[in-house]
C-alpha cells in the first residue's frame, strides 16, 4: 500500500513509498504538498505503475452501530497510512482499548492513507482495505467519519485498472468525471450505512490553477455540489462538509483580512473559502485544516502563543459562514526538527485543544502519525509494534470526556500566566507552558507543576 501522507508530511519526517516489487523506494518529501509543487502538476501523464487489484464481490461488513452519546464528542483521530489494522493482534487490542474507552470520532479516507484503490476500473470495486479499517472503527466504539479522497486514476486521465501512487494525491478528478466521483461516494455511503458524516476531498488537492495563480474554487465547488446532492439522495440524514482547504500563514506576503501576531493568512485561500460558502448548495459543516506555524518564521511569537491562530481563524469562519459548525480536519503545531520532548509536545497540543474549545470548534480531528516499525514515534497514540499508550492518547480521552461540543465553559483564574487552564462545571485542566517548575494559584488552589506538566483536577461533585 502506498502512503499518502498529505500536506502534513512537511511537518513530520516523510514516509518511504513502496510502489511495488522491484520499484525503488522514493520519498514523499515535504515539497510534494507545498503549493508550489501542486501548481506544476499535470492532470495527465499517469504511468500506472501498480496494477490495481479487484477482489471477488463480498457482502458489505456488518458493522456495529456507533454508540449513542448525549453530546457530540468534538474530538477524534484520523487513521493514516499505518494504524491499528497494521499491528500485531496484541497491539490491535491495546489500540482498540485506547481509542474506545471514551468514544470519539474516527476518520478514514477512501483511497490512500492505508487504503487501496476503491474502484480500479469503472464499476469494479475493491473495498477490502476500507472494510478492514471501518470494521476496526466500529469495534473500538468510534463514531465513523469518511473523507471522500482520493479518486481512481481513470477519473483523472490515468489508466483504468492501474494506480499511479506517485501522483494520485496531487490530482483532482477531471470535470467530466465529477459525476463518477459522486457515484463512487454513493457506493461508499451504501457500503457503510452507519457512517453519517462525510468530508469532501482533501486540501483542495489538484485544484490549484497555475495560469491564474489562485485556487480553482469554482471547480472544487462544482464537484462538491454533485457529491452533496448525491449523498443527500442516499439518506437525507447524512451530513456533508467542505471545502477541506489548508490555511497557511506567513509573516510576510501581501495584505490579508485575517491576521494577528501569529501571522497573516494567505488571502487567496480566504477568497476560495468565501466562494465555496457563497456557492455551495448546502453544507452541514465547514472543514479546514492548518498549522500554528507560519511558512517563513515557524511558531510566532512563541510555541504557545502561536496557538491563538486557531481561535482567530475559527471566529472568522463562523462569522463568514453564518455560524456553520467548524471542523478542523487536521491541525499541527510542531515545527519540523523541533527537538521537542514528548512532554512539551503534549503541552502544546493541550493548549491548542484549549483554543479549539474556547472558540467553539465543533470537531477537531488529530492526524495520528503512527509509523510502520518499532521505535521512536513522536505524537503517536500507542507505541508501534510493541504497544503501550502514549501521552497524546490520554489527552484526547480527557478532552473527549470533559470537553465535548456544547459543554459550558467556566472561568478558571491562574495567578501565573505561564499556567494555562480551562474548566467546566466538574473538571479543570491546567498546563505549565514553562520548562521550569511553576507554583501558582489555579481555580483558588495552590499547585506546583513540573515543566510542561498537564494536570486534571475535579471540581464540585466530580
Amino acid at each position: 500500500m502506498i502512503p499518502t501522507d498529505g500536506r502534513h508530511a512537511r511537518r513530520r519526517p516523510p514516509w518511504p513509498i513502496a510502489v511495488g516489487a522491484g520499484i525503488l523506494a522514493i520519498l514523499l518529501v515535504a515539497g510534494i504538498m507545498y503549493y508550489a509543487s501542486d501548481r506544476t502538476k499535470s492532470r495527465s501523464g499517469f504511468s500506472g505503475d501498480e496494477i490495481a487489484t479487484t477482489v471477488p464481490s463480498e457482502p458489505a461488513p456488518r458493522l456495529e452501530a456507533p454508540p449513542t452519546l448525549e453530546n457530540w464528542p468534538r474530538w477524534g483521530v484520523t487513521h493514516t497510512q499505518y494504524s491499528a489494522t497494521n499491528e500485531p493482534e496484541n497491539v490491535v487490542e491495546q489500540a482498540r482499548g485506547v481509542l474506545g474507552r471514551v468514544p470519539l470520532l474516527q476518520n478514514q479516507h477512501i483511497m490512500g492513507w492505508g487504503v487501496g484503490n476503491p474502484e480500479p476500473s469503472p464499476g469494479q470495486y475493491n473495498f477490502r482495505d476500507l472494510d478492514r479499517r471501518m470494521t476496526f472503527i466500529a469495534s473500538s466504539r468510534g463514531l465513523p467519519v469518511i473523507t471522500l479522497c482520493c479518486a481512481p486514476d481513470w477519473m483523472k486521465g490515468g489508466q483504468a485498472g492501474r494506480t499511479d501512487w506517485s501522483k494520485n494525491h496531487t490530482v483532482a478528478p477531471d470535470p467530466e468525471h465529477f459525476d463518477d466521483f459522486a457515484a463512487l461516494a454513493v457506493r461508499v455511503a451504501k457500503q457503510y450505512p452507519t457512517v453519517k458524516h462525510f468530508m469532501v476531498w482533501n486540501e483542495f488537492k489538484g485544484f490549484w490553477d497555475p495560469t491564474t495563480n489562485r485556487w480553482d474554487a469554482e471547480g472544487y465547488t462544482e464537484m462538491y455540489n454533485k457529491v452533496y446532492r448525491a449523498l443527500k439522495n442516499v439518506n437525507k440524514d447524512i451530513q456533508v462538509g467542505g471545502p477541506y482547504i489548508a490555511i497557511e500563514t506567513s509573516m510576510g506576503g501581501g495584505p490579508s483580512e485575517v491576521s494577528g501576531p501569529w501571522g497573516k493568512v494567505d488571502q487567496r485561500t480566504l477568497e476560495a473559502i468565501k466562494y465555496w460558502i457563497q456557492h455551495n448548495e448546502g453544507a452541514d459543516f465547514i472543514v479546514i485544516d492548518g498549522a500554528s506555524m507560519t511558512t517563513d518564521k515557524g511558531n510566532v511569537p512563541d510555541d504557545f502563543a502561536a496557538q491563538q491562530k486557531f481561535s482567530a481563524l475559527t471566529a472568522w469562519l463562523r462569522q463568514e459562514s453564518g455560524d456553520t459548525p467548524v471542523w478542523w480536519a487536521e491541525w499541527y503545531n510542531e515545527p519540523e526538527n523541533s527537538g521537542w520532548s514528548e512532554e512539551k509536545r503534549t503541552a502544546v497540543q493541550a493548549v491548542t485543544m484549549m483554543e479549539f474549545a474556547r472558540s467553539g470548534v465543533a470537531t477537531a480531528l488529530y492526524w495520528n502519525p503512527q509509523q510502520k516499525d518499532e521505535g521512536d514515534c513522536p505524537g503517536c497514540l500507542w507505541a508501534p509494534k510493541v504497544g503501550g499508550e502514549m501521552p497524546m492518547a490520554g489527552l484526547l480521552s480527557g478532552f473527549t470526556k470533559w470537553f465535548p461540543a456544547g459543554v459550558r465553559l467556566t472561568d478558571v483564574q491562574s495567578s501565573d500566566p505561564k499556567v494555562r487552564a480551562i474548566g467546566q462545571e466538574r473538571q479543570v485542566v491546567m498546563v505549565n507552558t514553562s520548562d521550569k517548575n511553576v507554583t501558582a494559584t489555579v481555580d483558588g488552589k495552590q499547585v506546583t507543576l513540573a515543566p510542561y506538566e498537564i494536570r486534571w483536577a475535579g471540581r464540585g461533585t466530580a
